[in-house]
């Protein structure tokens, strides 16, 4: 059997996208550190790649990076770090994880302890334990939504009535495909809410979750004529809100049984699992619920009411609403949240019926929903091709994948370009998705299936209208996103032989005349970084390769960490007494510059000669073109400056950056 030093666990509530981004982060992450590595997904066909016992037991650390259930409990005992998925999207991010994966160990040094007290904290905060267990019963209950949503919408391609047999358009086939639609989209809640009590309780939890969903969609039967508790009576539902806090409930529920039940003897754990706690639970659970369900109702309502309200109050108000909450951060909670509002209010509407005001409404609020998760990916496939040069070419490679991907509904796959550069790509985004929403209400669309992008469109009621308000809604955010990129281009281009033109003052008493002007200006103060705190040596690195762009020496952060990492790869570039040379040769470097940052308690895990850890980091950045010639020179003269004791005294012991770039200056001649 393999051993791997890495294993890891991935899994996003939607189980599409971010879930296999950060199984290719994280395996590209370890290949870059020379480890092996094996990631175990948790997407919508379920685990793939799935870990064994003997390759948990072997695997040197373990990486969690998800929002739902992965049963992380297999991994007591293991150095472990456990984050959401949105956290390992990037190779950069993925890497920190390892570093900080294998550095759990909690006596390796004081910074290893720092990421160890920052995994705890993570991996119990309220707001994530909530946020990953609503995303189990999230992902579980999509794929039910979706085929139910679709296979309703495509009966009506018999049309509108096809499903009655008293109409003209009638069609048994048609309404056969309704009611398969519909039952599949009746279990959306008791689904949603099994799932999140068994994210909670494990498998115990299924039972009160799936009753408590139950209680959720019929609410109390009451006898119309008596006004008393019926169960030959109706009740008023209380929707998809019901099915959270019954999921809850039903999970926390179990969970104190399981305290209560402890003390019985240990052969009586079969009892338990198949008669207790579903007998206990299932009557606790179903009391409460049937008990709070007159104040949930009240609730749903006026939760339908109030976005009810802002369509009263226009198109612009409730599309503003939609496009924003659909595209602020691209599937994640806030996003999910509308989409799952969107399928609930689309559940009504197929409910109470074609043309009346509820499916109306409920239609309406869908197309404006996908319209404005569609619209992202597309943005920065336009983009990608109007702008193609302000484009490193791996972004470029994934803006045109996200054609496909912005097509069918996956909204996820504009994330890593908004994360390169939050402000302004995030509000971009936000305004782009909002005009489609927007003009998707203005024109009266009406989408009767809650996913599948394009591919629904001959159910979509004003069908090319829609495609047309999602075409206008991406045109305009990728104008503004090619517009922004070439800004921000065409700053780092004049930036360079600016900021070069520049001489750098001292102070009178600490300047010296260099043999050189050009020399004596290379190493600027302003990139001598003195009292900075690096966790690992990828820490160090990345914010050299953020600080060159910040200094207009490069144009792309990731292209630069990438090319030091390519260096590292092929040997360390570790020193001895605390000193590393690391070397980037990149095309995304625009001038070559030395860019030196220093920290006093030392780097750790960077590989030097004589094992001590690195205080001093003298960073050399060559533009591709000048590789070979510049690159050799520069090297060989901080090479050989290091072997000059007085010169490693001055760098090393002095927390004044003007000494230290005058010291370095002198050595460039």
């Amino acid at each position: 059997m393999a051993k791997f030093d890495i294993i890891a666990a991935t899994g996003c509530p939607t189980g599409i996208a971010h879930t296999f981004m950060a199984k290719e982060a994280l395996e590209k992450a370890a290949a870059e550190r020379g480890l092996t590595i094996k990631v175990e997904t948790h997407g919508q066909v379920g685990v793939e790649n799935e870990l064994t016992k003997s390759e948990i037991a072997g695997a040197k650390a373990v990486v969690v990076a998800a929002d739902k259930d992965v049963q992380a409990e297999r991994f007591a005992g293991k150095r472990m770090v456990s984050v959401g998925v949105s956290k390992a999207l990037s190779v950069e991010a993925a890497g920190k994880l390892i570093d900080r994966a294998l550095a759990a160990k909690g006596d390796d040094s004081v910074a290893a302890a720092a990421d160890v007290e920052d995994e705890v904290e993570e991996k119990e905060s309220i707001g994530h334990i909530i946020y990953k267990h609503l995303m189990n019963g999230v992902s579980h209950m999509l794929v039910f939504v979706v085929a139910g949503g679709v296979l309703t919408a495509v009966s009506f391609l018999w049309g509108i009535t096809s499903f009655d047999s008293t109409a003209s358009d009638y069609n048994s086939f048609a309404a056969m495909l309704k009611i398969i639609g519909g039952i599949a989209m009746n279990l959306m809640v008791p689904v949603l809410s099994a799932y999140i009590a068994e994210s909670i309780g494990k498998r115990p939890a299924l039972v009160p979750g799936f009753v408590a969903g139950m209680i959720a969609i019929q609410g109390l039967p009451v006898n119309a004529e008596t006004g008393m508790i019926d169960a030959g009576g109706a009740g008023v539902g209380f929707g998809f809100l019901g099915g959270i806090v019954g999921g809850f409930l039903a999970g926390y529920v179990i969970l104190l049984l399981e305290k209560v039940f402890s003390k019985l003897p240990k052969n009586l754990d079969g009892l338990k699992a198949i008669f207790l706690y579903p007998l206990f639970s299932t009557a606790i659970v179903g009391l409460v619920m049937l008990g709070i369900s007159g104040p949930m109702a009240a609730i749903n309502t006026a939760m339908m009411d109030f976005l009810k309200g802002l369509s009263a109050s226009g198109a612009i108000v409730l599309g503003l609403a939609i496009g924003c909450m659909c595209a602020v951060d691209m599937g994640g909670p806030v996003n999910k949240a509308a989409y799952v509002t969107g399928t609930a209010m689309l559940t009504e509407a197929l409910a109470a019926g074609v043309g009346t005001d509820t499916y109306n409404f409920g239609t309406n609020f869908m197309a404006a929903v996908s319209a404005a998760c569609i619209v992202p990916p597309l943005i920065t496939t336009f983009a990608v091709v109007v702008g193609k040069k302000y484009f490193s070419q791996e972004d470029h490679d994934a803006g045109i994948v996200n054609l496909i991907l912005g097509c069918t509904h996956i909204t996820e796959g504009a994330i890593p370009f908004m994360t390169k550069n939050i402000w302004p790509v995030m509000p971009i985004m936000m305004l782009g998705s909002s005009i489609a929403s927007i003009l998707t209400i203005m024109f009266n669309v009406h989408d009767p299936a809650p996913h599948g992008g394009f591919l629904v469109l001959p159910v979509v009621e004003n069908g090319p209208l829609w495609v047309l308000a999602i075409l206008i809604g991406a045109v305009v955010g990728g104008i503004l996103f090619v517009a922004f990129k070439k800004y921000d281009f065409e700053k780092n281009q004049k930036a360079a032989p600016a900021a070069a033109a520049q001489p750098v003052e001292a102070p009178k008493a600490a300047a010296v005349e260099a043999p050189k002007a050009e020399a004596a200006d290379f190493v600027k103060v302003e990139n001598v970084f003195v009292a900075e705190d690096f966790a690992s040596r990828d820490e160090a690195l990345s914010f050299v390769s953020n600080q060159a762009v910040k200094a207009g020496i490069a144009s792309d952060a990731d292209a630069v960490m990438n090319a030091f990492l390519a260096r590292e790869a092929e040997g360390t570039t570790g020193m001895m007494e605390g000193f590393a040379i690391p070397h980037a040769k990149s095309d995304a470097i625009t001038e070559a510059a030395v860019i030196v940052v220093k920290d006093e308690s030392g780097v750790t895990g960077w590989d030097t000669m004589d094992g001590a850890p690195v205080n001093v980091a003298i960073a050399l950045l060559i533009p591709g073109a000048q590789a070979g010639t510049t690159h050799l020179k520069i090297l060989s003269k901080v090479a050989e400056a290091l072997m000059d004791e007085d010169f490693r005294g001055t760098v090393k012991g002095s927390t004044d950056a003007v000494e230290i770039a005058k010291t370095i200056n002198a050595r460039l001649v």
